[in-house]
Protein backbone atom coordinates (compact mmCIF):
# COMPACT_ATOMS: atom_id res chain seq x y z
CA UNK A 1 0.00 0.00 0.00
CA UNK A 2 1.37 3.46 -1.00
CA UNK A 3 2.03 6.20 2.53
CA UNK A 4 3.14 9.64 2.07
CA UNK A 5 5.87 10.26 4.39
CA UNK A 6 7.50 13.77 5.27
CA UNK A 7 11.32 13.81 4.42
CA UNK A 8 13.78 16.64 5.01
CA UNK A 9 16.01 18.02 2.00
CA UNK A 10 19.19 18.55 3.99
CA UNK A 11 20.69 20.92 1.19
CA UNK A 12 17.93 23.55 2.06
CA UNK A 13 17.23 23.17 5.65
CA UNK A 14 18.51 25.82 8.09
CA UNK A 15 18.06 24.13 11.20
CA UNK A 16 15.23 26.01 12.33
CA UNK A 17 13.39 23.93 14.70
CA UNK A 18 10.36 24.72 13.30
CA UNK A 19 8.90 21.36 11.60
CA UNK A 20 9.79 19.94 15.30
CA UNK A 21 8.35 22.18 17.04
CA UNK A 22 4.34 21.91 14.57
CA UNK A 23 4.94 17.75 14.23
CA UNK A 24 2.39 16.08 16.25
CA UNK A 25 3.75 12.69 16.33
CA UNK A 26 7.61 12.93 16.51
CA UNK A 27 8.33 8.96 17.14
CA UNK A 28 6.78 7.97 13.56
CA UNK A 29 5.78 10.30 10.70
CA UNK A 30 1.77 9.75 10.00
CA UNK A 31 2.48 12.08 6.81
CA UNK A 32 -0.45 14.70 7.85
CA UNK A 33 2.20 17.40 5.87
CA UNK A 34 1.77 19.76 8.72
CA UNK A 35 5.69 20.67 8.25
CA UNK A 36 5.90 20.50 4.82
CA UNK A 37 3.50 23.19 4.96
CA UNK A 38 5.07 25.52 7.60
CA UNK A 39 8.64 25.33 6.56
CA UNK A 40 10.20 28.79 5.78
CA UNK A 41 12.90 26.93 3.89
CA UNK A 42 10.74 24.62 1.74
CA UNK A 43 13.03 22.11 3.14
CA UNK A 44 10.16 19.28 3.82
CA UNK A 45 8.98 17.03 1.51
CA UNK A 46 6.22 14.42 0.99
CA UNK A 47 7.15 11.39 -0.23
CA UNK A 48 4.70 8.33 -0.98
CA UNK A 49 6.26 5.23 -0.69
CA UNK A 50 4.73 1.19 -0.51
CA UNK A 51 5.31 -0.49 1.87
CA UNK A 52 3.46 -3.30 4.37
CA UNK A 53 2.47 -1.81 7.62
CA UNK A 54 0.50 -3.26 10.46
CA UNK A 55 -3.24 -2.90 10.61
CA UNK A 56 -4.62 -1.54 13.54
CA UNK A 57 -8.39 -1.91 14.75
CA UNK A 58 -10.71 1.07 15.11
CA UNK A 59 -14.34 1.75 15.44
CA UNK A 60 -15.88 4.64 13.45
CA UNK A 61 -19.78 5.45 14.83
CA UNK A 62 -19.68 2.10 16.75
CA UNK A 63 -18.74 -0.05 13.49
CA UNK A 64 -15.26 -2.24 13.57
CA UNK A 65 -12.88 -1.49 10.89
CA UNK A 66 -8.90 -2.16 10.13
CA UNK A 67 -6.89 0.31 9.06
CA UNK A 68 -3.10 0.64 8.29
CA UNK A 69 -1.24 2.27 11.38
CA UNK A 70 0.82 5.19 10.82
CA UNK A 71 -1.75 7.53 9.36
CA UNK A 72 -3.77 10.26 10.42
CA UNK A 73 -7.77 9.97 11.88
CA UNK A 74 -8.46 12.13 8.98
CA UNK A 75 -6.76 9.46 6.20
CA UNK A 76 -8.30 6.20 7.97
CA UNK A 77 -11.85 7.69 7.66
CA UNK A 78 -10.72 8.48 3.95
CA UNK A 79 -9.86 4.51 3.75
CA UNK A 80 -13.25 3.67 5.06
CA UNK A 81 -15.06 5.99 2.38
CA UNK A 82 -15.24 9.65 4.02
CA UNK A 83 -14.59 12.08 2.16
CA UNK A 84 -12.50 14.88 2.73
CA UNK A 85 -13.02 18.75 1.43
CA UNK A 86 -10.89 21.88 1.85
CA UNK A 87 -13.64 23.92 -0.06
CA UNK A 88 -16.69 23.10 -1.35
CA UNK A 89 -18.90 24.21 -3.61
CA UNK A 90 -19.96 28.20 -2.33
CA UNK A 91 -23.87 27.14 -2.41
CA UNK A 92 -22.92 23.85 0.16
CA UNK A 93 -19.70 24.85 1.44
CA UNK A 94 -21.63 25.00 4.90
CA UNK A 95 -23.98 21.62 4.46
CA UNK A 96 -21.95 18.40 4.87
CA UNK A 97 -23.50 15.05 4.40
CA UNK A 98 -23.10 12.49 7.12
CA UNK A 99 -20.00 11.13 4.70
CA UNK A 100 -17.96 14.14 4.27
CA UNK A 101 -15.62 15.98 6.33
CA UNK A 102 -14.62 20.00 5.45
CA UNK A 103 -10.79 20.08 6.45
CA UNK A 104 -9.53 23.35 5.06
CA UNK A 105 -6.44 23.75 6.90
CA UNK A 106 -5.22 20.36 7.61
CA UNK A 107 -2.69 21.95 10.44
CA UNK A 108 -4.61 21.41 13.15
CA UNK A 109 -5.31 25.02 13.77
CA UNK A 110 -9.23 25.57 12.70
CA UNK A 111 -10.85 22.44 14.08
CA UNK A 112 -13.25 22.35 11.44
CA UNK A 113 -12.06 18.71 10.82
CA UNK A 114 -13.14 18.05 14.73
CA UNK A 115 -14.48 14.43 15.17
CA UNK A 116 -15.12 12.79 19.27
CA UNK A 117 -12.48 10.43 19.45
CA UNK A 118 -12.24 8.55 22.29
CA UNK A 119 -14.86 10.49 24.24
CA UNK A 120 -13.40 13.93 22.97
CA UNK A 121 -13.51 16.62 20.62
CA UNK A 122 -10.06 16.50 18.32
CA UNK A 123 -8.47 17.68 15.05
CA UNK A 124 -8.65 14.40 12.67
CA UNK A 125 -6.19 15.78 10.23
CA UNK A 126 -3.54 15.91 12.44
CA UNK A 127 -4.13 13.34 15.42
CA UNK A 128 -2.66 9.81 14.71
CA UNK A 129 -4.59 6.68 14.15
CA UNK A 130 -4.03 4.40 16.87
CA UNK A 131 -4.99 0.77 18.45
CA UNK A 132 -8.36 0.53 19.81
CA UNK A 133 -9.44 4.51 18.96
CA UNK A 134 -13.30 4.82 19.02
CA UNK A 135 -14.40 7.87 16.41
CA UNK A 136 -17.64 9.28 16.76
CA UNK A 137 -18.20 11.73 13.14
CA UNK A 138 -21.62 11.97 13.77
CA UNK A 139 -22.23 15.38 13.34
CA UNK A 140 -25.57 15.94 15.67
CA UNK A 141 -23.33 14.27 18.71
CA UNK A 142 -20.22 16.46 17.61
CA UNK A 143 -22.34 19.74 17.59
CA UNK A 144 -23.46 18.46 21.22
CA UNK A 145 -19.71 19.27 22.12
CA UNK A 146 -18.21 22.51 23.04
CA UNK A 147 -16.39 23.74 19.53
CA UNK A 148 -12.45 24.37 20.20
CA UNK A 149 -10.30 25.83 17.64
CA UNK A 150 -6.77 27.25 18.08
CA UNK A 151 -6.40 31.58 19.22
CA UNK A 152 -3.33 33.22 20.38
CA UNK A 153 -1.63 36.14 21.08
CA UNK A 154 -4.59 38.09 23.09
CA UNK A 155 -3.03 42.15 23.46
CA UNK A 156 -3.27 45.80 22.19
CA UNK A 157 -2.65 46.69 18.86
CA UNK A 158 -1.67 49.58 17.93
CA UNK A 159 -2.31 49.16 14.22
CA UNK A 160 -5.54 47.85 13.55
CA UNK A 161 -6.33 46.08 10.75
CA UNK A 162 -8.13 46.22 7.27
CA UNK A 163 -11.46 46.49 8.72
CA UNK A 164 -10.06 49.16 11.13
CA UNK A 165 -11.51 52.99 10.69
CA UNK A 166 -8.94 54.97 9.30
CA UNK A 167 -9.61 58.04 11.34
CA UNK A 168 -9.25 55.55 14.29
CA UNK A 169 -5.63 54.59 12.98
CA UNK A 170 -2.19 56.41 13.83
CA UNK A 171 -0.54 58.51 11.22
CA UNK A 172 3.13 57.96 11.99
CA UNK A 173 4.43 55.08 13.32
CA UNK A 174 6.48 55.23 16.94
CA UNK A 175 4.91 58.48 17.65
CA UNK A 176 2.16 59.28 19.91
CA UNK A 177 2.35 55.30 20.45
CA UNK A 178 -1.35 54.24 22.06
CA UNK A 179 -3.11 50.86 21.59
CA UNK A 180 -6.34 51.15 19.52
CA UNK A 181 -8.36 47.70 19.83
CA UNK A 182 -7.43 44.62 21.15
CA UNK A 183 -6.57 41.63 19.23
CA UNK A 184 -6.09 37.28 18.83
CA UNK A 185 -5.14 35.29 16.56
CA UNK A 186 -6.78 32.21 14.89
CA UNK A 187 -4.22 29.56 13.56
CA UNK A 188 -4.32 27.69 10.50
CA UNK A 189 -5.16 29.14 6.87
CA UNK A 190 -6.45 27.45 4.16
CA UNK A 191 -4.47 29.45 1.69
CA UNK A 192 -0.38 28.65 1.28
CA UNK A 193 0.89 32.05 0.73
CA UNK A 194 4.86 32.25 0.16
CA UNK A 195 4.65 35.99 1.71
CA UNK A 196 2.65 35.30 4.75
CA UNK A 197 2.52 38.11 6.51
CA UNK A 198 1.98 35.28 10.34
CA UNK A 199 3.29 32.80 8.88
CA UNK A 200 4.56 31.46 12.63
CA UNK A 201 0.84 32.21 14.18
CA UNK A 202 -0.68 30.54 11.18
CA UNK A 203 0.81 26.92 11.06
CA UNK A 204 1.99 26.98 14.91
CA UNK A 205 -1.41 24.85 16.08
CA UNK A 206 -0.30 21.42 17.45
CA UNK A 207 1.27 22.62 20.81
CA UNK A 208 -0.97 25.29 21.50
CA UNK A 209 -4.22 24.57 23.83
CA UNK A 210 -7.10 25.05 21.70
CA UNK A 211 -10.28 27.25 23.25
CA UNK A 212 -13.80 27.43 23.57
CA UNK A 213 -15.95 30.35 21.73
CA UNK A 214 -16.65 31.20 25.66
CA UNK A 215 -12.70 31.30 27.17
CA UNK A 216 -11.59 33.05 23.79
CA UNK A 217 -14.52 35.46 24.41
CA UNK A 218 -13.39 35.85 28.13
CA UNK A 219 -9.76 36.54 26.77
CA UNK A 220 -10.34 38.83 24.72
CA UNK A 221 -12.60 41.06 27.01
CA UNK A 222 -10.73 41.08 29.60
CA UNK A 223 -7.83 42.32 27.18
CA UNK A 224 -10.14 45.30 26.61
CA UNK A 225 -10.96 46.69 29.90
CA UNK A 226 -6.70 46.10 30.94
CA UNK A 227 -6.15 48.37 27.56
CA UNK A 228 -9.06 50.40 27.72
CA UNK A 229 -10.10 50.30 24.20
CA UNK A 230 -13.69 49.47 22.57
CA UNK A 231 -12.32 47.29 19.72
CA UNK A 232 -12.31 43.55 19.46
CA UNK A 233 -10.63 41.87 16.66
CA UNK A 234 -9.86 38.33 15.52
CA UNK A 235 -7.53 38.08 12.75
CA UNK A 236 -5.29 35.00 12.20
CA UNK A 237 -4.08 33.07 10.24
CA UNK A 238 -8.25 32.62 9.00
CA UNK A 239 -10.26 33.17 11.25
CA UNK A 240 -13.46 32.17 9.63
CA UNK A 241 -12.62 28.73 8.69
CA UNK A 242 -14.15 26.86 11.44
CA UNK A 243 -17.67 28.73 11.14
CA UNK A 244 -19.95 26.93 14.27
CA UNK A 245 -16.95 28.34 16.38
CA UNK A 246 -16.69 31.83 15.29
CA UNK A 247 -20.25 32.33 15.45
CA UNK A 248 -20.69 31.48 18.75
CA UNK A 249 -17.13 33.61 20.46
CA UNK A 250 -19.03 36.63 18.49
CA UNK A 251 -22.45 35.83 20.57
CA UNK A 252 -20.52 35.41 23.44
CA UNK A 253 -18.00 38.83 22.80
CA UNK A 254 -21.68 40.69 22.73
CA UNK A 255 -22.99 39.19 25.37
CA UNK A 256 -20.02 40.10 27.65
CA UNK A 257 -19.77 43.65 26.18
CA UNK A 258 -23.02 45.03 25.85
CA UNK A 259 -22.05 48.96 26.06
CA UNK A 260 -23.09 50.37 23.08
CA UNK A 261 -19.37 51.70 22.34
CA UNK A 262 -18.19 47.81 21.89
CA UNK A 263 -16.81 47.17 18.41
CA UNK A 264 -16.65 43.60 17.43
CA UNK A 265 -14.40 43.19 14.34
CA UNK A 266 -13.72 40.19 12.11
CA UNK A 267 -10.60 39.86 9.24
CA UNK A 268 -10.83 37.58 7.15
CA UNK A 269 -8.92 36.43 3.45
CA UNK A 270 -12.96 35.84 2.58
CA UNK A 271 -11.83 32.79 0.25
CA UNK A 272 -14.36 30.87 2.30
CA UNK A 273 -17.03 34.06 2.96
CA UNK A 274 -20.37 33.08 1.49
CA UNK A 275 -23.35 34.80 1.35
CA UNK A 276 -25.40 33.33 4.23
CA UNK A 277 -21.96 33.42 6.27
CA UNK A 278 -21.77 37.04 6.12
CA UNK A 279 -25.47 37.36 7.46
CA UNK A 280 -24.59 34.99 10.11
CA UNK A 281 -21.56 37.09 11.19
CA UNK A 282 -23.61 40.31 11.87
CA UNK A 283 -26.39 38.63 13.24
CA UNK A 284 -23.74 37.25 15.70
CA UNK A 285 -22.77 40.64 16.27
CA UNK A 286 -19.95 41.66 13.87
CA UNK A 287 -19.63 45.35 13.96
CA UNK A 288 -16.66 45.51 11.21
CA UNK A 289 -15.23 43.48 8.95
CA UNK A 290 -12.32 43.41 7.30
CA UNK A 291 -11.50 41.19 4.14
CA UNK A 292 -8.58 41.16 1.54
CA UNK A 293 -8.53 40.53 -1.88
CA UNK A 294 -5.70 38.69 -3.22
CA UNK A 295 -5.73 39.43 -6.62
CA UNK A 296 -8.08 39.96 -9.85
CA UNK A 297 -6.48 37.23 -12.17
CA UNK A 298 -6.12 34.27 -11.15
CA UNK A 299 -2.79 33.68 -12.09
CA UNK A 300 -1.79 36.72 -9.54
CA UNK A 301 -4.48 35.13 -7.12
CA UNK A 302 -2.28 31.47 -7.41
CA UNK A 303 1.12 33.45 -7.18
CA UNK A 304 0.09 35.50 -3.49
CA UNK A 305 -2.05 32.60 -2.28
CA UNK A 306 0.53 29.37 -3.24
CA UNK A 307 -3.03 27.55 -4.36
CA UNK A 308 -1.47 25.39 -6.99
CA UNK A 309 -4.52 23.37 -7.82
CA UNK A 310 -6.02 26.23 -10.90
CA UNK A 311 -9.56 24.91 -10.47
CA UNK A 312 -9.24 25.30 -5.97
CA UNK A 313 -7.98 28.66 -6.64
CA UNK A 314 -10.39 29.66 -9.01
CA UNK A 315 -13.43 28.56 -6.89
CA UNK A 316 -11.97 30.25 -3.83
CA UNK A 317 -10.72 33.86 -6.10
CA UNK A 318 -14.65 33.70 -7.10
CA UNK A 319 -15.88 33.60 -3.70
CA UNK A 320 -13.44 36.46 -2.21
CA UNK A 321 -15.13 38.63 -5.05
CA UNK A 322 -18.81 37.47 -4.31
CA UNK A 323 -18.09 37.80 -0.70
CA UNK A 324 -17.01 41.57 -1.35
CA UNK A 325 -19.73 42.54 -3.36
CA UNK A 326 -21.92 40.89 -1.18
CA UNK A 327 -20.44 43.19 1.09
CA UNK A 328 -19.85 46.63 -0.76
CA UNK A 329 -23.72 46.32 -2.20
CA UNK A 330 -25.72 45.04 1.62
CA UNK A 331 -23.24 46.17 4.15
CA UNK A 332 -22.12 48.97 4.02
CA UNK A 333 -24.71 50.61 5.88
CA UNK A 334 -24.71 47.65 8.68
CA UNK A 335 -21.07 46.88 9.38
CA UNK A 336 -17.95 49.08 8.65
CA UNK A 337 -16.41 47.34 5.75
CA UNK A 338 -13.00 47.76 4.76
CA UNK A 339 -11.22 45.79 2.08
CA UNK A 340 -7.27 45.15 1.62
CA UNK A 341 -5.64 44.92 -1.24
CA UNK A 342 -1.57 43.09 -0.53
CA UNK A 343 0.92 45.30 -2.95
CA UNK A 344 4.35 44.82 -4.05
CA UNK A 345 5.68 45.24 -7.32
CA UNK A 346 6.97 41.33 -7.49
CA UNK A 347 3.25 39.92 -6.73
CA UNK A 348 0.72 42.35 -8.60
CA UNK A 349 0.99 44.87 -11.08
CA UNK A 350 -0.34 48.70 -10.91
CA UNK A 351 -2.22 47.87 -14.28
CA UNK A 352 -3.91 44.65 -12.01
CA UNK A 353 -4.41 47.07 -8.62
CA UNK A 354 -6.16 50.06 -11.07
CA UNK A 355 -8.68 47.08 -12.40
CA UNK A 356 -9.20 46.00 -8.45
CA UNK A 357 -9.92 49.24 -7.68
CA UNK A 358 -12.28 50.17 -10.97
CA UNK A 359 -14.18 47.15 -9.80
CA UNK A 360 -14.72 47.53 -6.45
CA UNK A 361 -15.77 51.35 -7.10
CA UNK A 362 -18.53 49.72 -9.22
CA UNK A 363 -20.14 48.42 -6.51
CA UNK A 364 -19.00 51.28 -3.49
CA UNK A 365 -16.92 53.38 -3.80
CA UNK A 366 -16.74 55.16 -0.30
CA UNK A 367 -15.68 51.67 0.68
CA UNK A 368 -12.69 51.76 2.61
CA UNK A 369 -9.77 50.40 0.97
CA UNK A 370 -6.00 49.79 2.52
CA UNK A 371 -3.20 48.79 0.00
CA UNK A 372 -1.17 46.86 2.54
CA UNK A 373 2.63 47.14 1.75
CA UNK A 374 3.80 43.22 1.72
CA UNK A 375 7.24 42.66 3.05
CA UNK A 376 9.54 40.07 2.88
CA UNK A 377 8.63 36.75 4.91
CA UNK A 378 8.08 33.45 4.99
CA UNK A 379 9.04 32.10 1.90
CA UNK A 380 9.64 35.17 0.07
CA UNK A 381 12.60 36.38 1.64
CA UNK A 382 13.90 37.63 -1.68
CA UNK A 383 10.94 40.46 -1.81
CA UNK A 384 12.03 44.07 -1.34
CA UNK A 385 9.46 45.77 0.46
CA UNK A 386 7.60 48.88 -1.10
CA UNK A 387 9.14 52.19 -0.50
CA UNK A 388 7.05 55.14 0.62
CA UNK A 389 6.68 56.62 -2.54
CA UNK A 390 6.11 53.06 -3.90
CA UNK A 391 2.91 53.16 -1.87
CA UNK A 392 1.95 57.06 -2.64
CA UNK A 393 1.85 55.60 -6.28
CA UNK A 394 -0.52 52.91 -5.64
CA UNK A 395 -3.36 55.58 -3.70
CA UNK A 396 -3.09 57.44 -6.94
CA UNK A 397 -3.93 54.48 -8.81
CA UNK A 398 -6.54 53.42 -6.50
CA UNK A 399 -7.82 56.69 -6.18
CA UNK A 400 -7.76 57.04 -10.12
CA UNK A 401 -10.19 53.68 -10.81
CA UNK A 402 -13.06 55.85 -8.61
CA UNK A 403 -12.25 54.86 -5.11
CA UNK A 404 -12.99 57.88 -2.29
CA UNK A 405 -11.47 56.65 0.49
CA UNK A 406 -8.40 55.14 -0.08
CA UNK A 407 -5.39 54.42 2.69
CA UNK A 408 -1.85 53.00 1.88
CA UNK A 409 0.45 51.40 4.71
CA UNK A 410 3.48 52.41 4.31
CA UNK A 411 7.11 52.11 6.59
CA UNK A 412 6.13 55.59 8.21
CA UNK A 413 2.54 54.68 8.50
CA UNK A 414 -0.76 54.97 6.60
CA UNK A 415 -0.89 57.82 3.62
CA UNK A 416 -4.81 59.14 3.58
CA UNK A 417 -7.39 59.56 2.73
Amino acid sequence: MKFKVARRKIEKCKECGFCALICPSHDNCIGCGACVDACPYEARVLEEISERRKEIKIKVNHERYEVPGGITVLRALELIGFTTLPFKDEKGMWELSETEILAPCRTGGCWSCAVIINGNLKPSCVTPAEEGMEIITDKDAIEKKEPKRVVSGFQGHAVGGVGTPYWIKPRTLGLGFRFIEVACFSHGCILRCPTCQNWEITYSAVEEEPLSPVEAARLVSYERRRFGVDRMAISGGESTLNRRWLLEYLKELKRLNRDKKARLHVDTNAVVLTEDYIDALYLAGATDIGADVKGLELDTFAEITGIKDREFAKKLLNTEWKAIKYLGENYSDKMFVGIGIPYNEALVSLDEIYKIGERIAGWSPDVQVCALDYRPAFRRMDLKKPSYLDMLKVKEVLEGSGLRCVICQTEFGRIGP
